[in-house]
């Protein structure tokens, strides 16, 4: 399938990949917004315990980046059916990092969440609660992202969007009865959350399945065919989603730091960061579709070799981009009591007042976010992963400078510490855009 830079098509891929590729956002907030209701430790939890799981999911999913780039080059090259062989070879080296990450989780953590919550041994106490039932989660969130990559790569996005409803219809269901004990089912609190998630996670992981095994459209593929473990193309994806691999979970891991820095500022501190950080998550779904569709839209017109396009096709998606986050975010924004109440309705509203100066902040963050993020998404589909990480570190580098000065040497207010967050992604969008400006990048081979 060859794919042009109209208005229309980049709609088409990532409108479904906006709601898809934000199931671990779906599943955030949902965990979120009960816990805020169970109490503000649980709550503060699980912003720590939340972030990092995220974190670990991102790892996989920046993993499958590798596979999706070399799937939307082969249909680009019009080789469908050198697909699924590139499948299989991601399915099975996904499974092989959850087996990792999940022992990770299983052993580690205890250590770990020790050097970031010393202050709070509730917190601590909690974030471990909610880990040890969300670590076995993370296999049907590797294999789902596996599956995610692949339609990803054809540009049949479609039934991303319903196995995501599905996925959060029944962790919604599930984390309330497990974290109040509603249904018969006993009351868990954090732990019920993180239980009632890794179980919505493997059932949307069956339907996505079972919906590949009877869709037609995958034989030409060859995705059914016998599985076999490619070293050479399983290096290949390596230096591909390597970088991109560490960039996630570089990026996604900041936000463990940032929270562990704004722990040094109490307790209502770090819940209010949490709620910022969860409307920051609902509202950047936007983003994150349309930074994947830009990463197949890139890889498939450089396949056809029309590389002079490239630039053009990330501004006409970040446009794209921009107008539907700002759709969602001015309103909740300008608005959070009227429209955060139904959500987080309480006779104590006090919380949203005091995140009201964040979330003036949001405004500007997710205008830089929208452009960084698929400017740097662009760059990654062309193929240049390490010079994407590498932007990053220096990127990432300034930004934890800057919010351990601020945290622990001023007596700013928490504003100043999330504008680290803009300042962040200033420096990606001055320094992805210089360098998709040359030419450098054109000969990259996928």
């Amino acid at each position: 399938m060859r794919l042009d830079i109209s208005y229309r098509q980049i709609w088409r891929i990532s409108a479904p990949i906006m709601l898809g590729s934000a199931a671990q956002n779906v599943i955030a907030l949902s965990d979120a917004v009960l816990l805020y209701h169970r109490g503000e430790v649980d709550f503060a939890a699980i912003g720590f315990a939340g972030v990092f799981y995220i974190t670990v999911a991102a790892i996989g999913f920046g993993f499958s980046r590798g596979g999706q780039i070399m799937i939307a080059r082969r249909m680009g090259e019009g080789r469908p059916a050198a697909v699924g062989h590139v499948f299989h070879t991601m399915l099975l080296c996904e499974l092989c990092l959850a087996a990792l990450m999940w022992a990770f989780m299983r052993f580690a953590t205890p250590w770990f969440f020790s050097l970031f919550l010393d202050h709070s041994p509730a917190i601590y106490q909690k974030s471990l609660e909610y880990i040890h039932y969300r670590s076995y989660g993370v296999f049907f969130s590797y294999a789902g992202v596996a599956m995610i990559a692949l339609y990803s790569g054809v540009a049949r996005t479609a039934f991303i969007l319903i196995d995501t409803a599905v996925l959060a219809v029944v962790n919604l269901i599930l984390n309330y009865a497990l974290i109040f004990g509603a249904f018969g089912l006993p009351e868990m609190g954090i732990g019920g959350s993180g239980l009632a998630s890794s179980i919505a996670e493997g059932i949307a992981f069956v339907v996505f399945a079972v919906y590949m095994f009877f869709d037609r459209k995958n034989r030409p593929l060859r995705v059914f065919s016998r599985p076999e473990l490619d070293w050479p193309m399983a290096r290949q994806q390596l230096r591909l989603s390597f970088p991109v691999v560490a960039h996630a979970a570089v990026g996604q891991g900041s936000w463990v730091f940032f929270f562990g820095m704004v722990e040094n500022l109490g307790e209502r501190a770090l819940a209010i960061s949490n709620l910022a950080r969860t409307v920051y998550l609902l509202l950047s779904i936007p983003v994150w579709g349309f930074a994947t569709g830009v990463n197949t839209l890139v890889s498939n017109l450089i396949g056809q070799g029309r590389q002079q396009d490239v630039l053009a096709a990330a501004w006409k998606t970040g446009k794209l981009c921009l107008l539907t986050t700002m759709l969602l975010a001015i309103p909740v924004l300008l608005f959070p009591e009227q429209l955060l109440y139904p959500l987080l309705g309480k006779s104590d509203m006090s919380l949203i007042s005091e995140t009201r100066p964040v979330f003036y902040l949001l405004l500007g963050l997710l205008t830089m976010s929208t452009f960084g993020t698929i400017l740097v998404n662009a760059l990654s589909g062309t193929g240049a992963t390490l010079f994407s990480l590498r932007l990053q570190a220096i990127c990432i580098g300034i930004y934890l400078a800057y919010i351990y000065y601020v945290t622990n040497f001023t007596r700013a207010d928490l504003v100043w510490v999330w504008a680290a967050e803009v300042l962040y992604w200033v420096l990606m969008i001055v320094l992805s855009y210089a360098y998709l400006r040359t030419e450098r990048w054109h000969a990259m081979e996928v």
